[in-house]
């Protein structure tokens, strides 16, 4: 009842949404120009996201931080965050850093700009606060890859007990207790690293009370903390397995271990992208099919791999193939989920290529080919592992000829000596009704080229899991595509931001340096561009000229010059005509004193 309860509560509130949220739009918008200080920051999203104890942070011309009111909800949309502004804005320009988590429980953050009364130029870097700490998402995605290895073992060591029924299950019970343990402290160590993932902060963070406290509210927190409940439940389950000798309860075994392995997947399914999205009941469900197959496939190759090691050649002969038929089933059911899953987070087929997301599928599918074709050489010796041995002819009432002068029993003995004789000395094959005797289970070389092939497949598995790991935290291409179609009407691109490095030789403060170049919106028609110069120590310089010039090659337009004026500190116009959208040329031109000058070329997008 209580596990019941906790899952019930992982899965109230998954409303339709695209997996992974991507920003909508912001209100000011990015980049835009408004007359009257805002009251609020207004972000909408494409799917519900949580918010943050520092979820905004908002900078004013002078890079001061600006007190703001708590982060909520807009007219309680769960998609939107809104932040409160002081009363009075001073003019100038103002930077919105944000981060959020996705209901997928990815976070996600960005940044964007807008100005009240007029434009500024920025004399420094602002601090926009941390977007991911290296050590605390390396931890993190270590963590996610160990449990998806340890569940992955688990649940296929113990189907493999269960279905397969070897007549030796010690071999078993160690990878079975690592398995669990490694799942139970990476499931430990994702709970308390939660909150400095979301944040963006660093491992030590994981000890501040009131970020557990909301970990452990939050929907990825339920969702570990009902994994850890069935991983109680499943020691129980397996000590009581290990010391029940009474094959009949076999049938309950196998029903308590498929509902504590289903629910253990429903952890996955829960906080991840089938979560969020289209079609979440169906997804949730391909989503635990999906984990449940992997484990019984991947994880039963490793009980395979230790049965070969340490069972007899008569267990092998039923054993073998037994995991090869469920192998099989397992693969459809596989190929049948994940052709579903693909086409759910790709969204179309260009995006295969043309995303991050359809990349990295990619990539998953030529290594699951891979397995697939080493899995297809094992099956070869799986059918000669299945071949009947000697013994199990000793019924035919035909008399078995026999090399003159053996004794009974021996026919057994020259059958499996025979896969290692040479050719020109092997006694005459004992036949049956079937013909001719194939090495079995009980021949060492078919034992040990199965078991390399196994291996082979055990190794093939982890990177293909591995894929999965990353994949899992990549923005599908289809919540990608949704974003870019769900912007409103009329609104326009992000403020394209360019900086450009200069070096004249001289050696000089204003010799060397970067230009900060501001292209807004970025569209066909008329643009505003804004450079400011910054020295070698990173301070504002001023320069006798900065000069930029628009090219487009495809179409041969240009150069069109921006034509520039100083403002007393920046350079900026707001009257430069794109005509064309493409990917055009920006030459920009610094020149520090009269006989020394840079060039420096930077490609630009420019949309319709």
């Amino acid at each position: 009842m209580l596990l019941g309860t906790v899952l019930v509560l992982l899965l109230a509130g998954a409303a339709p949404a695209s997996a992974h949220a991507a920003l909508r739009s912001t209100d000011p918008g990015d980049g835009s120009l408004v007359r009257q200080a805002p009251r609020h920051v207004t972000l909408t999203f494409t799917e519900s996201v949580g918010l943050l104890d520092d979820s905004f942070r908002v900078f004013g011309p002078d890079q001061r931080r600006v007190h703001t009111g708590e982060a909520t909800h807009a007219d309680g949309r769960s998609d939107t965050a809104r932040i409160g502004l002081p009363g009075k804005l001073a003019e100038g320009t103002y930077t919105v850093a944000w981060r959020v988590v996705s209901a997928d429980s990815h976070p996600v953050s960005g940044a964007f700009s807008f100005s009240v009364g007029k434009r500024s130029a920025t004399t420094a870097q602002v601090d926009t606060g941390p977007t991911e700490d290296p050590l605390t998402r390396g931890l993190y995605d270590a963590a996610r890859y160990l449990a998806y290895l340890a569940a992955a073992l688990l649940v296929g060591t113990a189907a493999f007990a269960l279905l397969c029924r070897p007549a030796h299950t010690s071999p078993l019970r160690r990878p079975l207790v690592a398995a669990w343990w490694t799942l139970l402290c990476s499931t430990a160590v994702l709970l308390l690293l939660r909150a400095p993932y979301e944040a963006g902060t660093g491992p030590a963070t994981a000890f501040d009370t009131t970020a557990l406290g909301r970990t452990l509210t939050s929907r990825p927190g339920l969702a570990l903390l009902a994994r850890l409940l069935v991983l109680l439940l499943t020691a129980a389950f397996l000590i009581w397995l290990s010391r029940s000798r009474d094959t009949g309860k076999r049938p309950v075994a196998l029903a308590t271990g498929t509902a504590l392995a289903a629910a253990l997947a429903l952890t996955w399914a829960a906080a991840e992208h089938a979560s969020a999205g289209i079609q979440v009941p169906a997804a949730m469900t391909s989503s635990v099919v999906h984990l449940l197959a992997t484990g019984v496939w991947l994880g039963g190759l490793v009980a395979l791999l230790l049965t070969l090691r340490r069972s007899s050649g008569d267990d092998l002969v039923e054993v073998v193939p037994r995991f090869s038929q469920i192998a099989f089933a397992s693969v459809t059911v596989l190929a049948v989920t994940g052709l579903y899953q693909s086409w759910r987070g790709l969204g179309s087929l260009p995006a295969l290529t043309g995303t991050s997301y359809g990349r990295l599928l990619l990539a998953k599918l030529a290594a699951v080919a891979v397995l697939l074709l080493v899995a297809g050489y094992s099956r070869r010796w799986t059918a000669r592992i299945a071949v009947p041995v000697a013994p199990a002819r000793a019924a035919v009432p035909a008399p078995v000829p026999q090399p003159v002068g053996a004794r009974a029993g021996q026919v057994h003995e020259a059958s499996a000596e025979s896969g290692t004789r040479d050719a020109g000395t092997t006694p005459e094959e004992p036949e049956s009704p079937d013909g001719p005797v194939q090495p079995g289970a009980g021949d060492p070389g078919v034992r040990r080229r199965l078991r390399r092939s196994v291996l082979v497949e055990v190794a093939v598995a982890a990177v293909v899991l591995m894929i999965t790991t990353v994949l899992t935290g990549t923005l599908p291409s289809r919540a990608q595509a949704e974003a870019a179609q769900q912007a409103p009407a009329g609104a326009l691109p992000p403020t394209t931001e360019i900086t450009v490095p200069f070096d004249t030789g001289t050696g000089s403060v204003t010799g060397s340096g970067k230009v900060q170049i501001t292209l807004d919106p970025a569209r066909v028609g008329d643009n505003g561009v804004q450079a400011i110069v910054y020295g070698s120590d990173r301070g504002l310089v001023a320069v006798p000229e900065v000069r930029i010039t628009f090219t487009l090659p495809s179409r041969e337009v240009g150069p069109i010059d921006a034509e520039l004026v100083d403002r007393g500190g920046y350079w900026s116009t707001n009257a430069v005509n794109l005509p064309l959208a493409g990917n055009w040329t920006m030459k920009t031109t610094v020149r520090v004193s009269d006989v020394d000058q840079v060039s420096v070329e930077r490609r630009v997008r420019v949309e319709p």
